[in-house]
């Protein structure tokens, strides 16, 4: 690790007591290479700061972590970057505490930057719809070549199936032939947790899945392959969740849409906000996502305030007042 330069980082002893807090989180909680090289770059930050105070880890107090954050702050970092950085400062200076180095945790008392909940990134009615559209193409073209036709009928039969379940990107790729050979009007799905959970199909989905696999159908599968609705060359035998984001930045380029506003989780924003315009209960969207917790769901709740706004503008006796 580059840490060298600690030894002139909040007076002597900085270099070490760093090093035992990063060994700390790698042996005592398993924590990733990448996520070892945040918290030093992090600790660095901060021990640079109070070095520059003139003062020590084991000297510096709730005035200096303030001013550090203020000083954060003052750099335009955002509010995510100082929350994180002051987590870090508050868990090293708990090891310091616990270790004996301190006889105070002098973050104990101090509140992070408030965080706003970044509402999800949501595509429109149309949107979709061109999307979808521009898929279809040539599906039913017998004149285009086999190979484009697979390719076209499996890209419209994930985009029908993830708009019309909301499932997450995982459980689509790897969703088993049998769902789809199934007369029901609906999926069982086996989300998070090894938990299960009925979604209703559209017709619109189980064409596109019939579509599908009546062009796989004369495809050369390995045996590993023949068990999945999305049968690919891969270690798992299906599609990979990569593999059809990229598809999905292509068929936004062609959709003339940005290609950075376009993945597999924007679709699953966009079923539940299309469903929640359209009246639909919120716990009923959470049961569809396979939520586990009311409160996961509720980044929805900014369609429904937009819903109740307008149902008083059009429906209050006195709104046109």
């Amino acid at each position: 690790m580059a840490v060298a330069s600690r030894a002139d980082h909040g007076g002597a002893g900085a270099n070490g007591l760093a090093e035992r807090f990063l060994e700390m989180l790698a042996a005592e909680r398993g924590a990733a290479r990448n996520t070892l090289a945040a918290y030093e770059r992090d600790l660095d930050d901060y021990m640079s700061f109070v070095a520059r105070a003139g003062k020590t880890m084991i000297g510096c107090g709730q005035a200096d972590i303030r001013a550090f954050l203020a000083d954060v702050h003052a750099r335009g970092l955002k509010a995510s970057s100082a929350a994180r950085r002051l987590s870090v400062v508050r868990q090293f200076h708990k090891f310091l505490y616990l270790e004996g180095l301190r006889s105070d945790d002098p973050t104990t008392t101090i509140e992070g930057p408030k965080l706003g909940r970044p509402l999800p990134k949501v595509l429109s009615i149309a949107e979709v719809d061109r999307l979808l559209a521009v898929a279809r193409e040539g599906v039913d073209d017998p004149k285009r070549p086999l190979g484009e036709r697979r390719r076209a009928a499996r890209l419209t039969c994930l985009l029908e199936l993830l708009y019309a379940t909301g499932l997450r990107v995982s459980e689509l790729v790897g969703l088993p032939r049998a769902a789809a050979l199934s007369r029901e009007r609906f999926l069982m799905v086996r989300g998070k947790g090894d938990k299960e959970r009925l979604v209703p199909l559209t017709d619109a989905a189980r064409k596109a899945a019939k579509a599908h696999l009546e062009l796989i159908a004369t495809d050369k599968e390995k045996p590993r392959q023949k068990r999945w609705l999305f049968p690919a060359d891969s270690a798992e035998g299906h599609l990979t969740r990569q593999a059809f984001a990229r598809e999905l930045k292509d068929l936004a380029i062609a959709a003339g849409l940005a290609p950075e506003r376009v993945s597999p989780h924007v679709l699953r924003h966009a079923f539940a906000s299309h469903l929640l315009q359209n009246g639909a209960d919120l716990r009923v969207v959470q049961e569809l996502l396979g939520h586990a917790d009311i409160g996961t769901t509720q980044i929805y709740t900014h369609v429904l305030d937009e819903r109740l706004k307008a149902m008083v503008r059009d429906l209050h006796p006195l709104a046109g007042e």
